[in-house]
């Protein structure tokens, strides 16, 4: 099973986030992700590329959609041409496979886009 097509889980009190092993291990599953840390906390984040500001924009709607269908939300950056989008997990201040997941369907969304 490809990490797109899992679900989310609901996180409980004893969820932790992911040692830096784990973020390390599932790093390659997400193509053209890359871990920043901000104030401290991982995060994964990409920029998404797009010919104008419509495109921009219908690809942050979508991004919205699955977001709310998971009940997981990123921060997304939309620009002319371009989208940078943020996820971890306000939870628990760090990452956490679902994270992870909601990177896959970011990306299989983007790659469907361009089909």
């Amino acid at each position: 099973m490809y990490l797109r097509d899992e679900k989310i889980i609901q996180l409980t009190g004893d969820s932790k986030p992911l040692n830096n092993l784990e973020v390390e291990n599932l790093l390659p599953s997400v193509a053209n992700w890359e871990k920043i840390e901000i104030a401290g906390i991982p995060h994964l984040q990409r920029s998404f590329k797009f010919k104008d500001f419509i495109q921009a924009l219908a690809f942050t709607n979508r991004v919205g959609d699955i977001a709310n269908q998971e009940n997981h939300h990123p921060s997304i950056l939309t620009e002319w041409g371009m989208v940078t989008v943020t996820w971890w997990t306000h939870k628990i201040n760090g990452l956490h496979r679902d994270d992870f997941i909601m990177a896959a369907k970011t990306n299989a969304l983007f790659e469907s886009d361009k089909k």
